[in-house]
């Protein structure tokens, strides 16, 4: 393909149909600086163009485009995102705490977190689908307020198989904050400020390790503190959901309210999500696969790195705590500056760049020793892991078909998750059966290995998927909610075929 400047707006050659087609356009037009625009109307029909893509701006001036309201929407689904990452984490910081106090191996305390991403997939089904049909505001306060009670459920959890049963219950409920989330978060984004918003929303997640690492590290390393983290992990998520009572609904679903439409039957929603899965399921699966990979990078490269530096770099609590605090604030850069980049250069090229940067880094990333030399080289690899992961939001967002932008990506999202949730017992059972000789002569658990080795797997697998998978940036995002209208597309319709006679044509009348 030719790569010479293209005019603004010039046509382009419409969206490949097919698996191999699209996989050929994708490729091509990673080498092609212009970008593909996929332009849509209100009846669902599209058309591409090319368009220059946007010049680097000053971030600030971005951050400023947003309205007092933008800016009420996108807190509320932040600090959603950040409660339930910091919900999450509370148990994969403290594994090690938790196998002492149940008397088990670290890899059946990471059972639960295995359960728990099971699980997600169901509640991002539920809420998805119920954030799209009656609006983002009360499916989210429920989600956060049942997600408080069952931290404190766990904290109650008197055995261990009481304690598998309430996390997974808690998977169920996890699962429905991401899509309501970031639906709410970027709707109202304007959208030259999406890849810098959707980099700052990401970190929500690395910002809710960051607080529950901080609270581990203030409450100590003996064994019953762990029940403290998970106090406060149970407030934050409460208080989210009662802080979002007193904020209005999506700006975009009350909209499509006051047109005055609304669903033709009950039925109307779930034929539209039919129909939807019908004519999108090649995208689903994609995000689905794309998904798998993430959930699986983010997973293998965190989840064990404090029980890691714990084990085979003998550290205290004290030292993996701020070690692994360091490496979430990288996290949460490289998030943001990356995101915001991918406005720039695209999604698919921020992508790939970070991936294979985090897999040059591998070795600097589990060789160092000592607490500085961890936290500097922790740093740096989530700064691309999670750089990458900033895309994600958006980028799940403008691939979404149009009517189902909060069940879109939660969905894809959560079986990704569901998938990929064996990803720490995995790390855990063959680091615990695999031993390295320290400096020391001590024998200790081969986790830097094992994750070193998974890593880079994953992050091929991403360069791979990503490089042949469709970006569909500058997307528009229409107010259209599923269910409503959908059994009447138009109000036109041909009445009456009387042909009036002086003027020769045909009468088309407007069905009352």
């Amino acid at each position: 393909m030719d790569s010479a400047p293209t005019p603004l707006n010039e046509p382009a050659d419409d969206l490949a149909k097919g698996i191999l087609a699209t996989a050929r356009q994708s490729w091509r037009d990673l080498f092609v600086w212009e970008q593909r625009v996929v332009l849509s109307n209100e009846y669902g029909e599209t058309r591409c163009e090319w368009q220059q893509p946007d010049r680097i701006q000053n971030p600030i001036r971005l951050l400023a485009q947003l309205s007092a309201r933008d800016w009420l929407f996108f807190v509320v689904g932040f600090s959603a995102w950040t409660a339930d990452a910091f919900d999450f984490h509370a148990l994969s910081i403290q594994t090690v705490k938790l196998a002492k106090y149940y008397g088990r191996s670290k890899t059946d305390i990471t059972t639960a977190i295995t359960l728990t991403l099971l699980l997600r997939s169901v509640g991002a089904a539920v809420f998805g689908l119920a954030g799209d049909k009656w609006g983002r505001k009360w499916p989210m306060v429920f989600n956060m307020v049942v997600l408080g009670v069952l931290q404190i459920a766990t904290i109650y959890s008197l055995t261990f198989a009481q304690f598998l049963a309430v996390r997974s219950l808690f998977g169920l409920f996890m699962g429905g904050v991401y899509g309501n989330a970031i639906a709410m978060a970027l709707e109202h984004c304007p959208a030259n400020a999406r890849g810098l918003m959707s980099g700052i929303l990401q970190q929500g997640y690395s910002l809710g390790y960051v607080l529950a690492a901080c609270a581990n590290l203030g409450v100590g390393g003996a064994v019953d503190t762990w029940k403290t983290v998970f106090w406060i992990a149970s407030g934050i998520s409460i208080a989210v959901g009662l802080i979002r009572i007193l904020f209005p609904e999506s700006k975009q679903f009350l909209e499509t309210k006051r047109q005055g439409r609304k669903s033709t039957s009950p039925g109307a929603f779930w034929r539209d999500a039919v129909k939807m899965l019908s004519q999108e399921w090649k995208m689903c699966i994609y995000c689905i696969i794309l998904m798998t990979w993430f959930n699986y990078y983010s997973h293998t490269s965190q989840d064990s790195y404090t029980t890691f530096m714990l084990t085979q770099k003998e550290l205290g609590n004290a030292g993996a705590s701020r070690a692994s605090i360091l490496m979430k604030v990288g996290a949460c850069v490289g998030g943001s500056i990356i995101g915001y980049l991918s406005q720039f250069v695209g999604r698919r090229r921020a992508i790939i760049v970070s991936a294979l940067l985090s897999g040059f880094l591998i070795p600097a990333w589990i060789l160092p020793k000592g607490e500085g030399a961890l936290s500097a080289s922790g740093f740096m690899m989530q700064f691309f892991v999670q750089g990458a992961w900033g895309v994600i939001p958006i980028h799940l967002n403008e691939l979404s078909p149009v009517a189902f932008r909060s069940t879109f990506p939660g969905v894809t999202y959560q079986v990704g998750n569901m998938i990929s949730s064996p990803s720490a017992q995995i790390v855990n059972a063959i680091a615990e059966k695999t031993f390295v000789t320290l400096a020391n002569g001590h024998r200790a658990e081969a986790y830097g290995p094992v994750m070193g080795i998974a890593t880079a797997i994953i992050a091929m697998g991403i360069v791979v998927t990503v490089m042949f998978g469709p970006e569909r940036r500058g997307r528009s995002f229409e107010n259209r909610v599923a269910g409503m209208d959908s059994e009447t597309p138009s109000n036109k319709v041909l009445e009456d075929d009387a042909v009036d006679e002086e003027k020769g044509h045909v009468v088309l009348q407007e069905k009352k």
